[in-house]
């Protein structure tokens, strides 16, 4: 009985040192995500700069309904709104666009 729960307790303590961090890549361990510029983002083209992540969760929503790949960070100046290079003109074209159902202003003579 006594090998048993020796047995268990090293068999924690191994999975243990395997998903904590001896070194600061070695942890499986997920960790929070940190923000940077918003050029750090490897090949992602910034389209939007949201006043919040509420606002920016709105447009990249309107953007993957449209069927494009879009992604919502939060970097060092604010919420970005982040596409793909090829899609960047289509997604800042569907951006200044009015949300459906809404009108434009009409000038008024």
């Amino acid at each position: 009985m006594p090998a048993v729960v020796l047995g268990t307790i090293a068999v924690l303590v191994l999975i243990l040192r395997w998903a904590s961090p001896g070194s600061p890549n070695r942890s499986l361990v997920a960790r929070h995500p940190r923000s940077g510029p918003p050029d750090d983002y490897g090949l992602l083209v910034a389209v939007s700069a949201p006043g919040t992540y509420v606002e920016g969760e709105i447009q990249r929503r309107t953007l993957e309904d449209h069927g494009l790949r879009a992604s919502l960070v939060v970097t060092n100046d604010g919420p970005r709104v982040m596409v793909w290079p090829e899609d960047e003109q289509r997604a800042r074209a569907l951006l200044r666009s009015p949300p459906p159902g809404t009108q434009r202003a009409q000038p008024r003579s």
